[in-house]
């Protein structure tokens, strides 16, 4: 059989599987609740493993070992910050976030500053990002597919949508939660067997280090996971920038605050981010390690533009004949791995902020939430299809500074100073949230000047994330009459642990 042979009953396999674990938990599918929050009795271990499953996307699979390959040990912030991202959400988000009582980041901005404004906002930026992050998933996809096996550069993106379909439709949140937790030790399974492999036969060279290989120019962008997201210009600004964006963006992304919603309390949440922890750790040190073998093994794909394809190709590359084959059809599974629990998480979403906020009236239930799976997964598909070119893993990383200049503000200050009122949490998001996306346009659309205007455009989390606190502190400070009614009340809510206030006989949500 051949290497695509091999390639295409991995990836085959994958959504076999995927979908079998699917159907195991659509029998336990029944209410609202389980589509959407699993009915709140997910425990911290079978949580952070799904939590990894869907936020270690094929950016961080694919990316990083791109990044070590091309740029070297400086990318290595990436990794760190994704990592670091759940320490600050542990800090300042999770607990409370869970005892808000909240199905969806727009119930918590309504139940916090009671208004529909807020939430009508709040709603319409779930989406966006969303579809931002969904639409790399779709286009990597077909990438990845075309690249081992030959086909159409869409038919990986159609394949992962119809899986990720089907699976939300039937099973939501409770079906999707068994799924993620098994693609995560699928995909580190995906990068450590072959790994071990690697590494063997790099020893048995003498262990050259790879810091002596000269990889030359980065080489063309192209489709490349990785080239676009590495600036040149003002570098230390550019590293402090990526920092800000993957520490804050994290807690603001849909896909993974709606993960702590499905905890049985606060404190279940919060030791779920500890394992979070812990499993993204042991994730991060492979593929540096993928880079490193890279730039001795596999120079020539920085010249080629082909850096995204490293974790794909470098097995066969050090390990000749079947062996290499199928270790290299391996990685590739893992990378399907990636993209199918990153959407499905992604899917789950958006499709309860569309249920909720356009379609809930007219539906009501798990038909609004299947019907909003749909629109969730169809529009990004489309412009997936029909945005080819475009950087998939820059809009990955804009995607984390767009989520640091909306949400990140909304959640700290609505849950850590009493007297952020609507008014002033509008102000930031559209102010935030505007600068940041215009920022990502012009990148996305190659417009960007040079010199100081395309660092701050390129990589924009370091001014618009302050920009966004000092507009919804300050819009806040000049409204005071826009204070919620019950904001001490909804306050002590945040801050009380569960058992606290069963001691008082109020009802944990």
């Amino acid at each position: 059989m051949t290497a695509a042979g091999y390639s295409v009953l991995g990836v085959t396999a994958v959504f076999v599987a995927t979908l079998a674990v699917g159907a195991y938990g659509w029998r336990f599918s029944r209410t609202t609740s389980d589509f959407f929050v699993a009915s709140r009795t997910v425990r911290p271990g079978l949580n952070a493993s799904a939590i990894g499953g869907e936020y270690l996307s094929a950016a961080s699979f694919l990316g990083v070992a791109g990044l070590v390959l091309a740029f070297g040990t400086e990318m290595l912030w990436y990794p760190v910050g994704w990592t670091a991202g759940y320490l600050v959400l542990l800090v300042l988000v999770a607990a409370p976030l869970r005892r808000s009582g909240a199905y969806t980041l727009p119930d918590f901005a309504e139940s916090r500053l009671e208004s529909r404004g807020v939430r009508r906002l709040s709603a319409l930026l779930v989406v966006a990002i969303g579809w931002l992050y969904l639409m790399p998933q779709f286009q990597g996809a077909g990438i990845a597919l075309a690249a081992t096996t030959g086909t159409g550069p869409w038919l990986g993106g159609v394949l992962v949508a119809t899986v990720v379909l089907v699976n939300v439709l039937f099973g939501g949140m409770r079906s999707i939660t068994f799924v993620q937790a098994f693609q995560y030790w699928l995909k580190l399974t995906a990068l450590l067997f072959p790994l071990l492999f690697m590494v063997g036969i790099w020893l048995g060279d003498g262990g050259i280090s790879p810091a002596s290989v000269d990889v030359g120019d980065a080489g063309p962008a192209g489709d490349s996971w990785v080239s676009p997201l590495a600036g040149t210009d003002h570098e230390l600004y550019t590293t402090y920038s990526i920092i800000i964006a993957t520490f804050l963006g994290t807690m603001g992304l849909p896909h993974v605050v709606v993960r702590f919603y499905t905890n049985p309390d606060g404190a279940a949440a919060r030791r779920t981010t500890l394992f979070v922890l812990a499993l993204l750790g042991v994730f991060y040190l492979l593929p540096p390690v993928y880079g490193g073998l890279g730039r001795l093994y596999a120079p020539d794909l920085v010249a080629s533009g082909r850096t995204e394809s490293l974790v794909l190709e470098l097995p066969a590359r050090m390990l000749a004949g079947t062996l290499g084959d199928l270790l290299s059809a391996l990685t590739t599974a893992g990378a399907f791995a990636a993209f199918l629990s990153t959407s499905s998480g992604l899917t789950v979403a958006v499709a309860g902020v569309i249920s909720q906020d356009v379609l809930g009236r007219r539906f009501g239930g798990v038909r609004a939430f299947q019907a909003g799976a749909v629109v969730a997964v169809l529009v990004p598909l489309g412009l997936a299809l029909a945005a080819e070119g475009v950087g998939v893993a820059q809009a990955v990383g804009l995607a984390f500074a767009f989520a640091a200049s909306t949400f990140c503000p909304l959640l700290v200050l609505g849950i850590w100073w009493r007297r952020l009122t609507d008014v002033g949490a509008i102000a930031g998001m559209v102010v935030g949230g505007g600068c940041a996306g215009g920022a990502v346009i012009a990148t996305l659309l190659g417009v960007a000047p040079v010199g100081w205007p395309g660092a701050l455009l390129g990589q924009p989390a370091a001014w618009t994330v302050p920009l966004a606190f000092l507009v919804m502190v300050g819009v806040s400070l000049a409204t005071p009459r826009r204070l919620p009614p019950h904001a001490a009340r909804t306050m002590v809510r945040l801050h009380t642990p569960e058992a606290v206030q069963l001691d008082r006989g109020t009802p944990p949500r």
